[in-house]
């Protein structure tokens, strides 16, 4: 097989130390090859960048491992075409492993151009990405710390989770710091309630009346201060995020256009995504690269099941939790499809098939610079008339009607 890089180089990469080897030579020639070790530190990193320049190297191979790769990929990015390779793509041959033979079996892969370059968004969009991620890590904090106070609740026999819905909006809020005070009886702590909850004053003043002892007092104080500090902290992350989302509003408005898709779930798809789709070869491939469709499991003809392919794990959550949030759109194609889907196959398959959809939708808006048309709740219907009208008829008849239908009357 002929290399069609003449100056090429493979890294492997580890948390302290990595191997980088050399190779330079012709299609037809047998390459040279040079090998170092250098410390991950910046000063033998940017050291190693100087001698690759110095053979002329112009493309650059490493497997992302971790996280170790992406300072080395920062210092190369903008000298060379880097090359990035999924670890589960790039096995080495049987036989004694060394990292150097890792990292010269990565620059001969990519001599000969073997490795499939993995999607590395560019500097603003990973920014943009680290911030929408750590979002999602605070706000499952926050869950995490809410369940906590309810459980804590619990063992104080205070029952305002199972009489009013939200425990944490403005009501539940004026409650806890009154219960936290220890002043106040529980009439009056009802009548904090506001809105509609003022109906349940009577159950919430028995909800109320529990034993809330020291102790509890002490955890309750602890975690209210932890869900303030998460609270300020998120509202801190969503000025930056914004900021962050600044060059890419007009994208970023119209994926909220989707049912199901808000601010948030917009942001997520502009830092998973990226807003240019030339990286992706088709809308298919963008959606199997996210891990929203089924794998194939094909042998002697027969089709196996198969569950749904790993991919990018932060962009199909907040792709799942659009798809559920879309199927309570009324008049919408999607929460249409949903529910036939639903009755079909259960509501997780028909909530990851409704989030291929909207990543499908996606696609074509940041690719196309198109808005969003929904096909409205008809749709479906329209295509499966015949089969549609022949349901209805025969339900009717099950209830013990005669039914005689013709075309309407204009």
């Amino acid at each position: 097989m002929d290399a069609i890089v003449e100056r090429v180089s493979g890294v492997d990469v580890g948390q302290a130390m990595v191997v980088a080897t050399v190779l330079v030579g012709g299609a037809h020639q047998r390459p040279t090859k040079a090998t170092r070790r250098f410390r991950t530190v910046t000063r033998d990193l940017l050291a190693m960048r100087e001698w690759f320049q110095e053979h002329g190297v112009t493309h650059v191979a490493l497997e992302s491992t971790g996280v170790y790769w992406q300072p080395v990929y920062a210092l190369l990015e903008d000298a060379f075409e880097m090359i990035v390779g999924n670890a589960h793509h790039i096995k080495n041959v049987p036989g004694r492993k060394t990292d150097v033979k890792d990292s010269e079996w990565l620059a001969n892969l990519a001599r000969h151009g073997l490795i499939a370059k993995s999607f590395v968004p560019p500097k603003p969009v990973r920014q943009l990405r680290d911030l929408v991620r750590y979002r999602r890590k605070l706000v499952e904090s926050r869950t995490a710390e809410r369940n906590r106070l309810l459980k804590l609740l619990e063992t104080a026999n205070i029952k305002l989770a199972s009489t009013m819905s939200d425990v944490f909006g403005v009501s539940g809020m004026l409650m806890l710091r009154a219960l936290l005070e220890g002043r106040a009886q529980p009439s009056e702590m009802a009548r904090l309630a506001k809105g509609q909850l003022r109906e349940k004053t009577e159950d919430l003043e028995l909800a109320l009346d529990g034993r809330l002892e020291d102790h509890h007092r002490f955890l309750l104080t602890l975690q209210l201060r932890r869900l303030d500090r998460v609270e300020s902290d998120i509202a801190q992350l969503d000025a930056r995020i914004d900021e962050a989302l600044a060059p890419y509003q007009e994208p970023h408005e119209r994926l909220q256009q989707i049912p199901g898709v808000g601010r948030v779930q917009a942001a997520v798809l502009v830092a998973e995504l990226g807003t240019d789709m030339r990286v992706f070869r088709s809308a298919k491939h963008a959606a199997a690269w996210a891990g929203v469709c089924p794998g194939n499991n094909e042998s002697a003809g027969k089709h196996g099941g198969t569950p749904v392919r790993k991919g990018n794990m932060h962009l199909r959550s907040a792709l799942v939790e659009a798809a559920i949030a879309a199927s309570r759109k009324k008049g919408s194609y999607l929460r249409d499809k949903f529910y036939r889907l639903r009755a079909r196959r259960g509501v997780k398959r028909a909530a990851m098939a409704i989030a291929h959809k909207i990543l499908i939708a996606a696609y074509h808006i940041l690719s196309d610079g198109a808005a969003y048309r929904d096909l409205g709740d008809a749709y479906l219907d329209g295509l499966e008339k015949r089969r549609t009208t022949r349901n209805l008829v025969r339900r009717l008849e099950r209830l013990g009607y005669e039914v005689t239908i013709g075309p309407k009357v204009a």
